[in-house]
């Protein structure tokens, strides 16, 4: 039986009812996937009556849409961190490995994100406006490190390059196959920064000298 069927129901107690919503939601994606979510099986998670959810959420849908933002919160959180602990050109490969390791460290919540976003066939605004979301974070990384912001059509293809790399590999790097070369290179994070290494953009992007 799964953690989130096994667990007692956890009593609300506070005045956030949509944070304790969205966290319960989050714990039974965790455990049981997005097949699992429902209203009811979110109000019983978070210990709240099956009514309670309709004062923030109108459906199923709404509630996976505030989820999914969450996830491009904590994307972008976990992105800003790896690159503080980078420097110069390595920041951009250090992006994409946090990018990789948050997509395989929270299956089910980045197929809830990109779920949202191919059913509305766009990228949530804010990542794409907001200044200190994950995806403008590669584009402002682009140009620290020599592209030219004034390019805005080559800017913005080098960003939609870089976060293809990223999202085509956090598909990829857990195949099997891969196994015995991330032996030879000493592990899962030297073979992810030398897949990075190997596509021109992280090192040499756009314009840089």
């Amino acid at each position: 039986m799964s953690e989130a069927k096994s667990a007692e129901p956890r009593p609300y107690h506070h005045g956030d009812l949509r944070r304790a919503l969205i966290d319960a939601a989050r714990r039974l994606l965790e455990a049981e996937g997005p097949s699992a979510l429902s209203l009811r099986a979110v109000a019983r998670e978070a210990g709240v009556s099956p009514a309670a959810p309709y004062h923030h959420f109108k459906d199923k849908s709404e509630l996976l849409d505030a989820v999914a933002h969450e996830g491009w919160e904590t994307l972008g959180a976990q992105m800003a961190e790896a690159k503080s602990g980078a420097e110069g050109r390595a920041q951009l490969t250090a992006l994409g490995i946090a990018y990789v390791c948050f997509a395989r460290d929270n299956p089910a919540l980045y197929r809830v994100m990109y779920d949202a976003v191919r059913d509305k066939e766009a990228l949530p605004e804010d990542i794409h406006d907001k200044d200190d979301s994950a995806y403008c974070m590669v584009r402002d990384t682009l140009i620290e490190q020599g592209a030219d912001p004034a390019a805005e059509a080559h800017l913005e293809l080098a960003t939609i390059a870089a976060w293809c790399a990223g999202h085509g590999l956090a598909e990829m790097a857990g195949f099997t196959q891969f196994a015995p070369l991330k032996e030879a290179l000493g592990g899962e994070r030297r073979f992810l920064e030398a897949v990075f290494e190997h596509m021109g953009l992280f090192q040499h992007p756009p314009g840089a000298c």
